[in-house]
This record gives structure tokens, C-alpha cells and sequence, in this order.
């Protein structure tokens, strides 16, 4: 019979980078929903998920593409302000609803005021308790795009072509990069109109 160590393959969700079960464990034994943030290059995705046995269901859901087609949302969907509008559309879906819950960000590496913690600030100011440090979440200006207004005009004073070319589709779209903070506080007020009343 052979000695030594036994070697135990590791879930197929663990050997793709899908899943950190360790993680998820903790997460589940918290018995609370988890705030799920999923990006893309061009898009954000957060969703509320209640973990079950038959598998996890999904109680709501806000995607950044949902900000073009409902509220005017005329900048990039993957960008920083776009996964705080998101957030804040999920929290305001499930007001009233849910309370409480937890963040889970998945396989990201958190980094201090990335779009993951965008979203998450999105998800505070709707109303939902999450806990969470301040140091995390990003500033107030760069949650309204004015970082991006900031970069667009030196690259307008470096070169406009390297400007038309880097924000030609927003552009196209109908918002310059330097008013972002404007349009920003726009669409934010669309979702608060819409969502804001309802319980």
C-alpha cells in the first residue's frame, strides 16, 4: 500500500480562480446577503445574493448598462462613477427590503478607492448597512468623474487629438470628459427622483 502524502484535487471553481472558498465559507456563516461587485473592462454588475442549498439566488441585481438605458448615462459604464451610480441603484431596488449586508468582491484585490469600493459607496448612500471602513472608499471627487474632467483638460492642453481620440465615444455620446461631474450629479438625481419614493 503506498505512504506519504495524499495529494486531494481542488474544486473546479478553485483550480479556474472562480471561487475562494475559504472566503466564501466566512461569508456564508455571517447568515447575511452578500453585495456581490463584478467588473469588466466596460461594465459593473452588483447584485444581492441570499446563499442557499440548491444554489445562490439572486434577490436584486443593477448593471451599469442600466444607467444608459433609464437615466441618460452618457460616460464609459466600466469607469468609477458609473460603478457608484450602479451601487446606488441596487441599494435603492432593495430599500426597504434588505437592511443589512455583506461586501464580497470576489477573486479582486482590494485596493483603497477602487471601483469595487465605488460600488460599495454607491450601496451606503442607498441605504443599505454594510460594514466597512472609511479609509476604503474613494473621495468625493473622484466618485462625481472629476478626476476624468481633470485629465481631459490637460490632455486637451497636451494634444487635442490625443484628447478626440481617448474620449472620441463619449464625446460622441453627447458629454464632454470635463463636464463628467456635472452630468455625473444629473443622472444621480434621475435615479434618486425615480427610486428614491419608493419603500
Amino acid at each position: 500500500m503506498a505512504r506519504g502524502a495524499r495529494y486531494r484535487v481542488p474544486f473546479r471553481r478553485r483550480r479556474e480562480g472562480k471561487t475562494n472558498y475559504r472566503l466564501r465559507r466566512k461569508l456564508i456563516l455571517s447568515k447575511l446577503p452578500r453585495v456581490v461587485v463584478r467588473g469588466s473592462l466596460n461594465n459593473i454588475t452588483v447584485q444581492l445574493i441570499e446563499p442557499s442549498f440548491g444554489g445562490d439566488k439572486v434577490l436584486f441585481s443593477a448593471h451599469s448598462r442600466e444607467l444608459m438605458k433609464k437615466y441618460g448615462w452618457k460616460g464609459h459604464c466600466g469607469n468609477l462613477p458609473a460603478a457608484y451610480l450602479t451601487g446606488l441603484l441596487l441599494a435603492l431596488k432593495a430599500k426597504g427590503k434588505v437592511k443589512r449586508a455583506v461586501l464580497d468582491i470576489g477573486l479582486h484585490t482590494p485596493v483603497r478607492g477602487s471601483r469595487v469600493f465605488a460600488a460599495l459607496k454607491g450601496v451606503l448612500d442607498g441605504g443599505l448597512d454594510v460594514p466597512h471602513g472609511e479609509e476604503i472608499l474613494p473621495s468625493e471627487e473622484r466618485i462625481s468623474g472629476g478626476h476624468i474632467a481633470k485629465y481631459a483638460r490637460y490632455l486637451l492642453e497636451l494634444d487635442p487629438t490625443i484628447y478626440a481620440r481617448q474620449f472620441s465615444a463619449q464625446i460622441k455620446r453627447g458629454v464632454r470628459p470635463e463636464d463628467m461631474p456635472k452630468h455625473f450629479n444629473e443622472v444621480k438625481k434621475a435615479i434618486l427622483e425615480d427610486l428614491g419614493g419608493k419603500r
